[in-house]
């Protein structure tokens, strides 16, 4: 059987493509009035107001995204992804698991709900800062 996206998986893909890009226009867009994004064991942002807040938040500290698709499947309006999620900062970079359910409807993301080990998050998160350190001393002693 042909790998074939359906329109609320080919949704999902522009969604993180545009996050990816930082093109928060585009990602919002996709994104219906009463969407919901939940960090699980997060607050959730309620409303698309308050998920392009979370959003714009992010890319003001952040220098770079990127999600690399793993899995992804869809049945009916709900897309499921596995990802590889790389925060970025300067020279830090975090790399870790996240496991994504979206509820997609008329072309529109009412759900982007992420879950992932918060003890996967702070190693990647250590391991990124100790790369970042050890490129500024390479950097320092030339």
């Amino acid at each position: 059987m042909a790998d074939v996206d359906t329109p609320e998986i080919a949704t999902v893909r522009a969604f993180l493509t545009a996050l990816e890009e930082f093109d928060l226009d585009t990602a919002i867009g996709l994104g219906d009035e009463d969407m919901v994004y939940h960090n699980v064991s997060l607050p959730a942002a309620r409303g698309i107001g308050a998920v392009e807040k979370t959003l714009r938040a992010m890319t003001r500290y952040g220098t770079g995204f990127r999600a690399e698709l793993v899995n992804i499947a869809g049945n009916g309006p709900v897309v499921l992804t596995e990802r590889m999620d790389t925060l970025i900062v300067g020279r830090w970079e975090s790399r870790f698991w996240v496991c994504g359910t979206f509820e997609v409807r008329e072309g529109r993301i009412q759900l982007w709900r992420d879950y992932f080990d918060w003890a996967n998050v702070a190693g990647a998160s250590l391991a990124g800062a100790m790369r970042a350190i050890a490129g500024s001393l390479r950097g320092a002693a030339r």
